[in-house]
């Protein structure tokens, strides 16, 4: 059984749903004090979650506003995910190579579990299937340092796979269909083959959420503009 997260980790789960649901939105000032009002809890863990998160790129520093949501990077969205296909791929080689037998076994249930997701329209429930299926992976590999160096950034992954899915409802299938063919390959041993589909899926799903993440940049001036000339119509 794992270990019970800690209260930071709580905080830091429950800062991350408001981003990811849009409660907090881009440009929000993260205050300390409301923020521990509001999870019933002290300052200091508080003050730890913000410290991770803004590690991680989901808060960022404002002169004269102190913390607040940071915007979606692409830049920075592009640099995780070039670095997360690295891992990735390597994940699925070794797990091939080590634990193929586990994967024929407990494999079917995570893919089954994604495809559920993904018939109940529910972005949340479809995002946690996505990012348990690629620890899942990760666990097979044996190299405890591909989870940890990934479990600081599924927050802001999370933030940017919420941001998309609700507008890209077919991507969700494809998405599954892929992790299907990753899994088969691991299943086969065909190691090579399971590094190179799974470095593809995270690439392809990087050019998505990257093209998406730009385009909603070059809209933002044009709404500023539109209202600015609607109030100066008044």
């Amino acid at each position: 059984m794992p270990p019970a997260p800690s209260l930071v980790d709580q905080v830091v789960e429950a800062i991350t749903d408001e981003i990811v649901s849009g409660v907090l939105m881009s440009g929000s000032r993260l205050i300390q004090d409301d923020l521990a009002e509001a999870y019933g809890v002290s300052r200091q863990p508080v003050q730890q979650a913000l410290m991770l998160l803004r590690g991680c790129g989901l808060v960022q520093s404002a002169p004269g506003r102190g913390l607040i949501v940071a915007p979606l990077d692409p830049g920075f969205v592009r640099d995780l995910y070039e670095m997360r296909a690295v891992l990735e791929g390597l994940a699925a080689r070794l797990a091939a190579e080590r634990a193929s037998d586990r994967a024929a076994r407990e494999g079917p249930a995570y893919i089954a579990a994604g495809h559920e997701a993904v018939k109940s329209g529910l972005v949340g429930r479809k995002i946690e299937t996505d990012i348990a299926f690629h620890r899942f992976l990760g666990d097979l590999s044996g190299n405890t340092l591909i989870g940890e160096t990934m479990a600081p950034h599924w927050p802001c992954l999370k933030r940017v796979m919420s941001d998309v899915l609700q507008k890209e409802q077919s991507m969700s299938r494809r998405v599954w269909d892929e992790h299907e063919d990753i899994l088969a390959a691991i299943v086969d041993g065909r190691s090579a083959d399971a590094e190179r589909l799974s470095r593809e899926h995270i690439s392809r799903a990087a050019r998505v959420f990257i093209h998406h993440i730009e385009l909603q940049q070059e809209s933002r001036p044009k709404q500023r503009r539109m209202l600015s000339a609607k109030k100066m119509s008044l």
